[in-house]
């Protein structure tokens, strides 16, 4: 479907394409014929309009041809290592971290997180994404920010009780990363306006655990590795093929120093393993506890015009069995 910008109202785009592999592997074609649609549905003029609802919504790609997540974000990467009592790569600052995830089972923006256990220590992460065309092998950050199709929030989730001991056979996450969940909408570049340049997207993140907001962490000063640059590093030894999705890792702002000497973080946080390495640095041990059954998280991002861009994730934690039934109370006799 089609969604019109303030994400009341939607329309389908079956008579055009039938999924948005189709429109990404016909992008110069399908594309403008969407646009049109779109600019319809925004006049109030498209004649078979009707309520979006995004909990009807799958993941803008349900299935990709693949998912890979970088870590663009430097404080990030410090404090979860710093966390976990692990170095920093002597190439931080100059080569990406990124993880291959899983592309074939992505999850919708009311998907529930399913988790074994909660002793696997879950973890919401707060991410940007882009959705690429056909991008070749060895294409320069430059070449490779023009092969970006769509933008999307995500919700790379983690388990973070099980990666140290995944990372320590030194080769990479596998079930410390389960399924990656994804806003409803995906949005063009020009959507954001003056708010996407220089590969970034220059808005705020706001992020809420069990309906407190814990994030308003801004997405475009702190991301050291702009979506050309990640783009180019996962191509450099192969061709990415359209429908190819790129995270940015988890959105970070540094710390500050406080009137007392000590570090605040003023902007929050968009996982829960970075309040845990900041109390340990304010208090010497962590003092907040990582997600349990029946938890939630709500990611949402606003343009500069105050309207919800992609529309927002909000999750709940359960077991493999789903949350427990209620049961109706019997009829009182009378």
């Amino acid at each position: 479907v089609v969604v019109s910008r303030d994400l009341t109202q939607a329309h389908y785009a079956t008579g055009i394409a039938h999924r948005l592999q189709q429109v990404l592997d016909d992008w110069g074609f399908m594309s403008p014929q969407l646009q049109d649609l779109y600019d319809l549905l925004n006049s109030g003029r498209a004649r078979h309009a009707f309520p979006f609802d995004p909990a009807q919504c799958m993941a803008p790609l349900p299935r990709a041809y693949q998912w890979a997540d970088g870590s663009a974000y430097l404080n990030h990467v410090e404090l979860v290592r710093r966390a976990r009592g692990a170095d920093m790569p002597p190439s931080l600052r100059s080569d990406p971290l990124m993880y291959q995830g899983a592309g074939d089972d992505l999850l919708g923006p009311c998907d529930d997180i399913v988790v074994p256990s909660e002793a696997m220590g879950i973890d919401f992460e707060g991410e940007l994404a882009v959705v690429t065309g056909d991008v070749r092998m060895g294409a320069s950050p430059e070449q490779a920010l023009d092969g970006v199709r769509l933008l999307m929030l995500a919700n790379d989730v983690s388990l973070r009780n099980v990666i140290p001991a995944e990372l320590a056979k030194g080769f990479g996450f596998v079930q410390g990363k389960p399924a990656t969940a994804f806003g409803p909408v995906a949005v063009t570049p020009d959507e954001l306006g003056e708010a996407w340049r220089g590969g970034r997207v220059h808005l705020t993140l706001q992020v809420a655990w069990n309906g407190r907001t814990v994030g308003l962490c801004e997405a475009g000063p702190d991301m050291h590795f702009h979506f050309g640059q990640l783009i180019a590093h996962l191509a450099a030894t192969r061709n990415l093929r359209a429908g190819s999705i790129v995270g940015s890792g988890t959105v970070s702002n540094p710390g500050v120093q406080d009137a007392a000497g000590g570090m605040d973080w003023p902007r929050g946080y968009a996982c829960i393993a970075e309040k845990r390495c900041m109390e340990t640095l304010q208090h010497g041990a962590p003092r907040t506890g990582f997600m349990q059954f029946g938890d939630t998280v709500r990611l949402e991002m606003k343009g500069l015009d105050g309207r919800s861009v992609f529309g927002a994730i909000e999750q709940e934690v359960v077991p493999p069995g789903g949350r427990p039934a209620t049961t109706e109370a019997a009829p009182t006799p009378g």
